[in-house]
């Protein structure tokens, strides 16, 4: 490999330091791990147990990245994560959530919303509704309009509704799949967020791996 390397590796007295480039892609990143690890760095990562420390920087990773990076690292044996650090202040980690608006309305088609921050909608947007916001979007009702969360550049930020059959949704700037692929899920008490720059839905018993706001959602 002779391109810029984005993993340093040094020894400490208790094991040793992954340091990873918090500004290059995850997948770029994940490359350079694996090929380290089978083979450029076998004999430092050969012999007993060594504890590893993984300084991430500024970058947030999510619980799936943090798995992938573990996958690896573990598959050398003697491995063994000790922690995973990031250099992100406590306030700058909920600063992006600090605000939260709470409209109790119903989006008629034509009806625009927008706000700056992070939004608690009760009640539905109808076919042709549009809800934007600079954070999150959650919707207690049904969500058939158009929601665009992050508007302002927020990669994670994510859209929930109790019943989500949306005509489009976009995060960031990723925009949903057509129209007729919803049909693939029920719609039901479900969340968008974006993943490898694809758009995910999943249940919303799955969000508290996100480590989001504590919000509670009722069915339709």
């Amino acid at each position: 490999m002779t391109e810029k390397q984005h993993i340093m590796i040094k020894g400490v007295k208790d094991g040793l330091l992954f340091l990873l480039d918090d500004k290059c892609e995850f997948e770029v990143l994940i490359s350079e791990l694996k090929y380290k690890i089978e083979k450029t760095h076998q004999q430092l990562l050969s012999g007993p147990l060594i504890h590893i420390t993984i300084k991430l920087g500024r970058r947030v990773i999510t619980d799936e990245q943090s798995k992938s990076i573990s996958d690896i690292i573990r598959s050398q044996g003697n491995l063994m994560i000790q922690a995973f650090e990031s250099d992100i202040p406590p306030e700058d980690k909920n600063k992006a959530h600090a605000e939260m608006k709470v409209m109790s309305m119903i989006v008629r088609s034509g009806q625009v919303i927008e706000f700056d921050g992070d939004l608690l909608l009760i009640g539905d947007v109808h076919p042709g509704g549009v809800v934007r916001c600079s954070g999150d979007i959650y919707i207690m009702g049904s969500l058939k309009g158009q929601a665009y969360a992050g508007a302002n550049g927020r990669e994670d930020a994510i859209i929930v509704a109790s019943y989500l059959k949306p005509t489009q949704l976009k995060i960031h700037e990723i925009i949903s799949r057509p129209l007729e692929e919803w049909d693939e899920t029920d719609g039901f008490m479900e969340y968008a967020f974006i993943q490898d720059n694809a758009m995910i839905i999943q249940k919303l018993t799955l969000l508290h791996r996100e480590n989001r706001l504590p919000i509670m959602m009722r069915g339709v």
